[in-house]
């Protein structure tokens, strides 16, 4: 649930619009930061954004047997982890 911050509540008229007027009104008060890791958004959002990365290097896996299946997710994940290290600063103390 992606809550903007000039979102406004909905009208009840489906059962999702009650979970997500009380979300908002939660991270109205809380603020959105201290909302985000109360309930856990942030770990979520991290996880839809990596699996949207794997999907990313192919959508359906070409071998058959499971064991090749986990080893070909497995070179999927090294690439990926290998494409976020070149993105990830390197910072260093002074002093």
């Amino acid at each position: 649930m992606r809550l903007l911050k000039d979102a406004k509540p909905w009208t009840p008229t489906s059962p999702g619009v009650v979970a997500r007027n009380e979300a908002l009104r939660v991270s109205k008060y809380l603020g959105r930061a201290i909302w985000r890791r109360w309930s856990g958004y942030h770990r979520r959002s991290r996880v839809e954004s990596r699996m949207n990365g794997i999907n990313l290097l192919g959508q359906s896996l070409m071998a058959r047997d499971f064991d090749r299946q986990v080893a070909e997710l497995q070179a999927r994940i090294a690439v990926l982890n290998g494409y976020t290290a070149l993105g990830r600063p390197v910072t260093v103390a002074v002093g």
